[in-house]
């Protein structure tokens, strides 16, 4: 199993625990009620799409990365594509920055 697969594999536990919100006003949501621990945007998201999550994640000090396209993202979940998705727990948060930083 790569990386990737195990960083999507924990995307996927996550959901399961109840701790990703997924969609843009989701997503929107939680960053606004500083619930989101990290933001993550998919790399064919639209660039303004992309530039109001890393701006708002940013402004809030929520860490955010860009990774992996729509189809994968939406796929870890269970759902259709999706441009972002935020996790709500901070130990998942940082397990899933770990994972995502080292394979860079």
């Amino acid at each position: 199993m790569n990386h990737n697969q195990k960083l999507l594999g924990f995307i996927g536990l996550a959901m399961r625990a109840g701790k990703v919100v997924s969609g843009e006003e989701g997503v929107l949501a939680a960053i606004k009620s500083e619930k989101a621990a990290l933001v993550i945007i998919a790399e064919d998201a639209s660039e303004g799409t992309k530039k109001k999550f890393t701006d708002k994640s940013s402004y809030r000090d929520i860490p955010f990365r860009i990774a992996f396209d729509k189809d994968v993202l939406g796929n870890a979940i269970g759902k259709k594509t999706r441009a972002v998705i935020g996790i709500v727990d901070p130990n998942f948060a940082k397990k899933m920055l770990e994972m995502i930083d080292c394979s860079h």
